[in-house]
This record gives C-alpha cells, sequence and structure tokens, in this order.
C-alpha cells in the first residue's frame, strides 16, 4: 500500500527535471527511462515498461523527455536515447543504453529486460 501511494505499480511520464529528483528520493528503487518522442525504440520500451511497472510493485516505473532534461542528461551522461537510469537508493546505478544489453534486436521480450533489471538489483527477479 505504501508502495503504490508513491506511484509504484504504474509506468508514468514525469513533468520535469526537479520532480526526478524528488520521485527518486521517496523509493527504494526506481526505473527512469530516457526518451524522445520521434524515437521509434523509445516506443517499444514503453511498451515493456507499462508491462514490468504493473508486475514489480517494489520498483517505481518513470519516464523523463530528454530534451526537456539537458542538465539531467549531462549530469548522468546520456548520449543514446533510449536509455534506462537505474536507481537504487537515490543513486543511479547502472544503465541500460539502447538495446545492446536486451539482444540488439527491436523484438527483444519483456522477460529480457525484466532480467536485465534483475541484474541490476532493481527489481526483485528470480
Amino acid at each position: 500500500k505504501e508502495w503504490l501511494s508513491k506511484g509504484h505499480g504504474e509506468y508514468r511520464e514525469i513533468p520535469s527535471e526537479r520532480d526526478f529528483f524528488q520521485e527518486v528520493k521517496e523509493s527504494k528503487n526506481v526505473v527512469c527511462h530516457f526518451y524522445r518522442d520521434t524515437t521509434f525504440r523509445c516506443q517499444i520500451m514503453d511498451k515493456h515498461l507499462s508491462v514490468l511497472a504493473k508486475k514489480h510493485i517494489e520498483t517505481k516505473f518513470l519516464k523523463l523527455n530528454a530534451e526537456k532534461s539537458p542538465f539531467l542528461c549531462e549530469r548522468l551522461r546520456i548520449k543514446v536515447i533510449p536509455t534506462l537510469a537505474l536507481v537504487k537508493d537515490g543513486k543511479t546505478q547502472d544503465y541500460v543504453v539502447g538495446f545492446t544489453d536486451l539482444g540488439n534486436t527491436d523484438d527483444f521480450t519483456t522477460e529480457t529486460l525484466e532480467w536485465r533489471l534483475g541484474c541490476a538489483g532493481v527489481i526483485n527477479y528470480r
């Protein structure tokens, strides 16, 4: 219940960089998708993250428009879109950059992404 009250269990967009810091502060595990509207692969990532957000309520799933967050992209050294920033205890621990870790293909499975997030310890994966 506490997780759900903090926005876990859904995949949602946050409006600004300032919101990113607030969201990350209040949850132990956060996956944040840095995306661009015009990038097809971001839509593929959205589809998988929507599924995982419902399944892994222990983790908060967010998306942030990279074009509207230049400070954060520079600070986190995000150069490839899509990039997932994997945040534990308020610190960015790992990144999923593009689809390289997911088999370098557009038709990777949700399970592949789930496994990758599990490797980073940002979701409970068995």
